[in-house]
C-alpha cells in the first residue's frame, strides 16, 4: 500500500458510529495513512453512515456529491448501517468506489490494498444473519472523553427500527477486554468514558458463531462493577439503556458509585401504552415512571434524558397528548425528539393511519419546547451549588466548556490549566 496516502472521515449518526470511525482511523494511520480533515483534499474519503432516519440516507448522498465536485480522483468508501441495508443503492451513486457492509468495515485496510481508483465499484457485504463477532472500538477526542463500544447489534424487533437488519443480533465484548480498553484509555489521559452500544443493557451475549445461538455469560451489572475499580478513569456515563433493562441493582450501584455519574439516558419513545404496543416496545409507561421515581428517590440531583418519537403511524391526538402530559409530569431533564420517518422493510409501514408530515413536525416542535423548559428548570434547581466539572480542551473564541457530574453544561473563560481536569465549580 502507498503509505504516503491521506484519508478523511465523516461520521453520521450515533456515538457508536463515532467510536467505530475513530478505530478505523487508527487502523489506517497504523498503515501509514495521514489523517486529514474532511474539508481537506484527501486520497481516500470514508463515510460511516447511519440509517435510522431518512435524512441520514439523504445526507450520505449529498456528501458523496460534494466529494465528487472537489476531488473526483479520490477513492470514496461508504460503510455503516446504510451500507449494510442498501449496498446496491449506494453503489449506484456516482463517485462511490467501495461499499463495506457491517461485517467488512473493519477489513478496510485489506479492501483498500486490493482496490485501485478506476476499478468497478466493489460491494463487500453479507446477509445480516451472517454478521458475527465483536470488534472493539473507542473514540478519543481531545483526550478528555471517549465513547467506548462494549455491545453491538440488537435482538429486539421494534416495529419501526432497521438497526437489527443493519447490525445483526445482540453481541458483546468480554468484561476482560473492556477492562483492558479502559486501562489503555486511562494511560492516554482520558478522564471520562461513555459506555456505548446498540442495546447497552443487553450486554453479556457473546457470539458463538454463525451455526450457534448467542449465549449470555456476563451481565451489564457485572461490567459496571468491574469498571468502577479501574484506576485512572475518573468518570463513567451510561449512554442509553432500555427501561426494562435498567434494573434496580444498576440504579442502586450508580447511586453509590464514586465514578458512575448521576446521569441516565432512557428511551421512552411514547407515553401512550397503545402506541408502545404498536411499536413493539418491551415495557409500558408505568414501568418507565417507576424507574424514574427510583432514580430520583436515590439521586434527586440526577439528570435523566429521554428519547421520544413523534408521528408514529396510528398516533392519534389523544396519544400525543398522553405523551406530552406524561413527560410534562415526569421528573426528567431533557428529551431527544425524533420525527418518525418511514423505513423500508419495517412492520410500521403496515400500521394505519399515517400521520401527516406537517403534524409530525408540529408535535416535534412542541416536545422540543418542553425539553428546553425541562433543562432550564433542572439547571435552576442546582444554581448556587458547587459541583464537579470536567473541562474540555476546545478554545472557542476565548471560552471553554465542561459538564458537571449531572450533565449541566458550564461555559467559562478559557484557562489552559483547567483543560482535562475535574474541578469544583459553582453552578
Amino acid at each position: 500500500m502507498d503509505t504516503s496516502k491521506s484519508v478523511a472521515f465523516h461520521t453520521l449518526g450515533c456515538k457508536l458510529n463515532f467510536a467505530e470511525t475513530s478505530t478505523l482511523a487508527r487502523m489506517l494511520e497504523n498503515e501509514g495513512f495521514q489523517k486529514k480533515s474532511f474539508t481537506d483534499i484527501a486520497d481516500v474519503y470514508v463515510i460511516n453512515t447511519c440509517s435510522v432516519t431518512e435524512s441520514a440516507d439523504k445526507e450520505c448522498r449529498q456528501i458523496v456529491r460534494r466529494i465528487q465536485r472537489k476531488s473526483p480522483q479520490s477513492v470514496v468508501v461508504v460503510t455503516g448501517c446504510y451500507a449494510q441495508l442498501k449496498p446496491k443503492e449506494i453503489a449506484e451513486i456516482k463517485g462511490v468506489d467501495l461499499v463495506l457492509g457491517a461485517a467488512e468495515k473493519f477489513n478496510i485496510v485489506t479492501h483498500l490494498k486490493e482496490f485501485t481508483k478506476g476499478d468497478p465499484t466493489k460491494i463487500s457485504s453479507c446477509e445480516v444473519d451472517e454478521i458475527s463477532g465483536f470488534n472493539s472500538s473507542f473514540s478519543v477526542h481531545d483526550r478528555t472523553r471517549t465513547f467506548l463500544k462494549v455491545q453491538d447489534g440488537c435482538s429486539y424487533n421494534c416495529s419501526y427500527c432497521t438497526i437489527p437488519m443493519a447490525r445483526g443480533n445482540s453481541r458483546s465484548d468480554t468484561i476482560a477486554n473492556v477492562l483492558d480498553n479502559a486501562r489503555e484509555l486511562a494511560d492516554k489521559g482520558v478522564k471520562e468514558i461513555v459506555l456505548t452500544g446498540v442495546n447497552l443493557g443487553d450486554f453479556g451475549f457473546h457470539d458463538s458463531g454463525a451455526s450457534s445461538a448467542n449465549h449470555r455469560d456476563e451481565t451489564f451489572y457485572e461490567l459496571i462493577q468491574k469498571l468502577d475499580e479501574v484506576e485512572g478513569i475518573e468518570r463513567y456515563r451510561i449512554s442509553s439503556i432500555e427501561p426494562n433493562l435498567l434494573t434496580n441493582e444498576i440504579i442502586h450501584f450508580v447511586a453509590g458509585s464514586r465514578k458512575f455519574m448521576p446521569h441516565f439516558h432512557i428511551p421512552l419513545q411514547s407515553g401512550s401504552n397503545r402506541i408502545l404496543g404498536l411499536m413493539r416496545r418491551r415495557y409500558k409507561r408505568e414501568l418507565y415512571a417507576e424507574r424514574v421515581a427510583t432514580i430520583k428517590s436515590l439521586m434527586p440531583h440526577c439528570c435523566i434524558g429521554v428519547d421520544v418519537i413523534v408521528g408514529f403511524p396510528g398516533e392519534m391526538e389523544e396519544d400525543f397528548n398522553a405523551t406530552y402530559e406524561f413527560l410534562n409530569d415526569l421528573d426528567v431533564s431533557y428529551f431527544h425528539v425524533f420525527t418518525y420517518s418511514e423505513r423500508d422493510d419495517t412492520v410500521a409501514l403496515t400500521i394505519k393511519p399515517v400521520v401527516p408530515v406537517n403534524t409530525r413536525h408540529e408535535r416535534n416542535k412542541m416536545l422540543r419546547n418542553l425539553s428546553f423548559q425541562k433543562m432550564r428548570d433542572f439547571t435552576k434547581q442546582h444554581m448556587g451549588q458547587t459541583r464537579e466539572v470536567l473541562f474540555e480542551s476546545r478554545n472557542k473564541d476565548g471560552m471553554m466548556e465542561g459538564y458537571t457530574d449531572n450533565y449541566i453544561k458550564i461555559i467559562t473563560t478559557y484557562r489552559e490549566e483547567l483543560v482535562n481536569t475535574v474541578a469544583p465549580w459553582l453552578v
